[in-house]
């Protein structure tokens, strides 16, 4: 006799897993305009490349004879994958099943999806929605006792940080671990108007007392403005190709080094605008992103976090094919001062280049620290100085064009200071340990006291001054490496990218980034 009966007992359970959550539930989620788990899978995989793993877990139900009379499948979802080609663990929270509560989670399908992304060297995707494996009220009567919270394979969590790319969509409502698995990534974000995020959600919050819309209390908008996610998007379908745009530019893993892609677009090209790019008032603000945009490969540039931190610009690029990290003063944001939200921005970013072996371009109009009140209750000089730490402890080749300041203590975040200098200068470059404008009173105030005319005197000063401020005189000394005309940054840049691949070294770092 063969297995003819086992298998068609296979195809059975095959069959009822593909059910989910049942015609109900699944409609339920249409008519929210959410995909399903399974959709979100054929939507994100290439063509008949995913390869489900724990098909058949679930909760059955057998009667008394032994015969199978139902079965509740496990609400998370994970297989290997392949996105544009590249080999991917791809994981999705089924919000039909109990929407994504632990009861319903097989918590040990969780933990080895983060072990097959993390011993096979591969990119691991999270579609989360729900509790993404956190508790549920209701599964404590059918357990009949309570528990001591843990969070069994949280390690693993950490530990990819600093091995494999990770990607979190959040794409409903998500609350409790599913909320933790969105924030422990190198790249996360919420669907405007189809998802949110909280600790807890609006039930448990108006148990205490504050009553709100899932909106109100974590919408997408919130959580991109404040850092907790990076970015968000307008539709599903945009988070799918935001997630493929960020991994086209990193390794699958740490133990790899980034891959060049073909590019058209010449190193000579020259935009002659940059010459006049920076007012000659150094009060007059100015944007960034163009000039980002015409000194990087054209069509390459992937900003990560446009909503916070506004002080700076982040996100990934291409110079002559090659991946790198950006970094960039935005002075049309408080000047380009660093806030405690800028800082921590500035933190994530270079972690992120520093594990997965990114060069980082570093284009700089750092006037300082923001000073005052707010600076000091939002505690800028912690968040400050672990900015300036990631950007010291940084082995990942750094280049940096000085485009106008770089003052104080958060101007010396301008580059590492114990490594080679690749450094260059635009002629409005000014620096210094403070402002020659801020300090000139207090500096000379005996000087101005005795004078017959302070006023005269001041401006005979300012004028000195300004010749001694000249980014001429730092180079007579060596204190930059080299000025050039605003309009061959991007020569110069494409040179510094093709020569870092010499100091890349693959292989884990000390830690990852932090999340």
């Amino acid at each position: 006799m063969g297995w003819e009966a086992e298998i068609e007992e296979l195809r059975r359970r095959q069959a009822l897993a593909q059910r989910m959550g049942g015609p109900e539930k699944l409609k339920r989620q249409a008519d929210a305009g959410r995909l399903d788990a399974r959709a979100r899978i054929a939507a994100v995989a290439d063509s008949g490349s995913f390869h489900e793993i724990g098909e058949l877990s679930g909760f059955a139900t057998y009667a008394a004879d032994g015969e199978l009379e139902a079965v509740l499948p496990a609400n998370f979802l994970f297989g290997r994958a392949e996105v544009d080609g590249r080999p991917v663990v791809l994981t999705a929270d089924d919000f039909t099943v109990r929407g994504g509560a632990a009861d319903a989670a097989l918590h040990r399908k969780l933990l080895e999806a983060e072990r097959l992304a993390a011993e096979y060297r591969m990119p691991l995707i999270r579609m989360i929605e729900g509790t993404g494996g956190g508790g549920s009220v209701k599964s404590l009567e059918g357990m009949g006792h309570t528990y001591i919270p843990e969070i069994p394979g949280w390690e693993e969590m950490v530990a990819n940080m600093a091995r494999v790319p990770v990607v979190a969509l959040g794409l409903g409502p998500v609350a409790g671990l599913g909320a933790g698995r969105m924030v422990m990534a190198h790249y996360s974000l919420l669907v405007e108007g189809l998802s949110q995020m909280f600790v807890a959600g609006p039930p448990v919050v108006a148990a205490a007392g504050e009553k709100r819309t899932k909106e109100e209390l974590g919408g997408a908008e919130i959580h991109a403005k404040n850092g907790a996610v990076d970015d968000r998007v307008a539709s599903e379908a945009e988070a799918f190709a935001r997630l493929r745009r960020f991994l086209s530019y990193l390794p699958s893993s740490v133990e790899e080094l980034p891959t060049r892609a073909k590019t058209r677009d010449p190193v000579t090209r020259r935009e002659a605008w940059l010459n006049a790019a920076v007012p000659r008032d150094s009060r007059r603000l100015y944007p960034i992103r163009p000039i980002v945009e015409a000194v990087v490969d054209k069509g390459s540039w992937f900003e990560i976090g446009r909503e916070w931190g506004l002080g700076v610009v982040t996100g990934l690029a291409r110079l002559d094919g090659w991946p790198v990290a950006i970094v960039a003063s935005n002075p049309e944001a408080l000047g380009g001062l660093w806030t405690a939200a800028t800082a921590r921005k500035v933190e994530r970013m270079v972690d992120l280049a520093d594990s997965f072996h990114l060069p980082v371009v570093h284009l700089v109009d750092n006037p300082g620290f923001l000073i005052g009140r707010r600076a000091e209750d939002e505690a800028t000089i912690r968040w400050g100085s672990r900015a300036l730490t990631a950007i010291y402890q940084a082995s990942v080749p750094w280049a940096t064009v000085i485009l106008r300041k770089a003052y104080g203590m958060a101007g010396s975040a301008h580059a590492p200071a114990d490594r080679f200098r690749w450094r260059m200068a635009w002629p409005s470059g000014d620096w210094g340990s403070l402002p020659i404008a801020g300090g000139l009173e207090a500096a000379y105030r005996g000087e101005l006291e005795a004078s017959e005319n302070p006023a005269e005197k001041l401006a005979e000063i300012k004028a000195r001054l300004e010749r001694v401020r000249s980014p001429f005189r730092t180079a007579e000394r060596f204190g930059v490496e080299a000025i050039i005309p605003p309009e061959e940054t991007r020569e110069q840049l494409c040179a510094f990218a093709a020569m870092a691949q010499r100091a890349l070294k693959p292989g884990r770092k000390g830690r990852g980034l932090r999340p």
